[in-house]
């Protein structure tokens, strides 16, 4: 599996808007390939949207957006100051974007890795991951293909801050996380988003 990231930079003040055209646009390009997440920043960049499209390879993202769908793309250029997209190969260990309801709060966050150093990453994470989830749930894990390369991105839900503050001091107290990825890493980001209400993940 592999699943894009597209991230929108806004107005400030437009993102209400944008979910609102971008809901109402969704019905039909659900049709074609669905739809995994949608949050909005709530810490870190503000005024950005991420949504997430799960495809089982790039051939079926191609397929799915040479499509000709009605009322596709929303309508929200007028809002959009910059965007991205990333191309991110899902680890073994990354769960299927199927719709739950997690909670009310997701961190994305990305690390840039040494070249080179993405199989060495699945693996030591591989050997933590049962007991890191649970503690709460990974809703994705993964490392870009296309994109701003050599980049680890994984993301974490929970209920709100003061669970994540709690599970993250249990998780290093009781040694169960990080793995030991040490000298693997060169710069880390995170940001806390809120899922969209027509998110699937929530």
């Amino acid at each position: 599996m592999i699943f894009e990231m597209r991230t929108y930079r806004l107005q400030p003040g437009s993102v209400p808007e944008v979910e609102k055209r971008f809901a109402e646009a969704l019905t039909e390009r659900v049709k074609v390939s669905p739809l995994g997440a949608f949050f909005h920043t709530e810490v870190g960049p503000l005024n950005h949207v991420i949504h997430i499209w799960p495809y089982d390879d790039l051939q079926h993202r191609t397929r799915a957006r040479s499509q000709s769908i009605p009322n596709w793309p929303p309508k929200i250029q007028e809002f959009i100051v910059e965007m991205e997209s990333k191309i991110v190969n899902a680890a073994p260990f990354c769960p299927a974007f199927t719709p739950r309801q997690h909670g009310n709060l997701y961190e994305i966050r990305t690390y840039t890795m040494l070249p080179g150093a993405a199989p060495t990453v699945i693996e030591r994470w591989a050997e933590r991951i049962e007991g890191r989830v649970k503690l709460s749930p990974l809703a994705a894990a993964g490392h870009t293909e296309l994109g701003p390369l050599n980049q680890w991105i994984h993301i974490w839900a929970y209920k709100d801050a003061a669970e994540r503050f709690r599970i993250r001091d249990e998780a290093r107290a009781t040694g169960a996380w990080p793995p030991n990825t040490r000298g693997q890493f060169i710069k880390q980001e995170n940001m806390l988003v809120v899922p969209a209400s027509f998110s699937p993940l929530r």
